[in-house]
């Protein structure tokens, strides 16, 4: 376990490096630019060999759309919860009855919806957990929640700012690499050592950051974003495996790491998650306090976690054929680690102008929630070791 606890420290010192960032002056926006590239570049990298390892059986499709719908659930019920208490408990007087309030609270609110599948799948395989049906079964839910935090944040665009054609391009775009990852599953034989996975890893991001800043030139207030989380992943399950080789043979040791099993690659991929971790930190946005004092800011901080968190529980009362509740509890708990996805949520709703004190608290309880992601992952692996 001393790798979660490493782990868990790198993303502590990131957060705390993302607070003095603003002191740097005008550097602090083009390093908060190359902070976000690297970011997502380390994410393609894990999310590449979480679809190498990622495992699809075409005659249970029936089960899988159950996945989706639990992942769903398990996605809205957190939004919900918090957009309900941002409305309720936090907004001025008058204020239920706006549409304004409405959009920006369902819109601020998302970010508390996707499980961090980069960090959740690196944490999960540093404490040894990848041979166990939790971990199967959160690399299927956390992937599905954030593909459909992704998809629900179109609507809620479209709230703001109207109908546009690029909300309905990233559509087509997502629809197109789902189906790419169906159609040609273990069908590309390309090299799959960590100098190439990385080089894939860099094409991608250059390719959605181009993506990106062409549709600038366009229109720059509704601009074509594709997370890298999904085409990475969907590159990694196009990935053929070399014959005889089994990417899980060594799941069960203690700090195995998603992807090919060589020494030298676990190694890279240790390095690789180790960094994501800090940048994952460091793309916090700055925590303004000012909406408040403090003691209400830290008492809504608290209760917006304990509500998002409370969300997450929906999978404890199902998959009751295929584990007893202690593991049901477990996976639970493991889709509470939150991060990048929810970062990003939060720079899009402050893109739009929202601020003030619900983003404040997000940013606090998004904070907190990765201070305690090694808590989490230690009592999944207490709670499976009892089970």
């Amino acid at each position: 376990m001393r790798r979660v606890l490493l782990f868990s420290l790198l993303l502590v010192a990131g957060l705390v490096g993302s607070q003095f960032l603003p002191l740097l002056g005008e550097t602090a926006a083009p390093l908060r630019t190359g902070i976000r590239v690297l970011t997502m570049w380390a994410l393609g990298f894990v999310m590449i060999h979480v679809g190498y390892e990622f495992e699809i059986d075409r005659s249970r499709l029936r089960s899988y759309a159950v996945d989706y719908g639990v992942a769903a659930t398990a996605a809205a019920f957190p939004w919900i919860l918090v957009a309900l208490y941002f409305l309720l408990a936090m907004s001025p007087p008058g204020a239920v009855g706006s549409y304004d309030a409405w959009t920006e609270a369902l819109l601020t609110g998302r970010f508390a919806a996707p499980t961090s599948a980069g960090i959740l799948f690196s944490m999960l395989a540093a404490a040894g957990l990848s041979a166990t049906w939790v971990f199967k079964k959160a690399r299927l839910l956390a992937i599905f929640d954030d593909l459909d935090t992704v998809l629900l944040m179109i609507p809620l665009k479209m709230l703001i700012v109207g109908a546009r054609w690029q909300l309905a391009a990233v559509v087509v775009i997502m629809a197109v690499l789902v189906w790419i990852a169906w159609r040609w599953l273990r069908a590309w034989r390309l090299p799959v050592g960590w100098p190439w996975v990385l080089g894939y890893a860099g094409a991608i991001v250059a390719v959605t950051e181009a993506l990106h800043l062409s549709s600038l030139l366009v229109d720059d207030t509704v601009p074509i974003h594709v997370e890298v989380l999904l085409p990475a992943f969907v590159l990694g399950c196009t990935l053929a495996r070399p014959a005889g080789h089994d990417p899980h043979a060594d799941d069960a040791r203690e700090g195995h790491q998603e992807g090919p099993e060589q020494a030298g690659e676990q190694r890279v991929a240790t390095v690789v998650s180790a960094a994501f971790m800090v940048l994952v930190g460091l793309s916090m946005p700055v925590i303004d306090t000012s909406g408040g004092s403090l003691g209400a800011l830290l008492a809504h901080t608290l209760g917006v976690t304990v509500l998002a968190n409370l969300g997450k529980m929906f999978p404890v009362l199902v998959y009751r054929s295929e584990a007893g509740w202690k593991k049901r509890l477990a996976l639970s708990i493991g889709m509470w680690p939150r991060g990048e996805v929810g970062a990003g949520v939060l720079v899009v709703s402050i893109s739009y102008g929202i601020g003030g004190p619900w983003v404040a608290v997000a940013t606090l309880s998004l904070a907190l929630n990765l201070l305690l992601t090694g808590v989490f992952i230690l009592w999944v692996k207490r709670l499976l070791r009892s089970a």
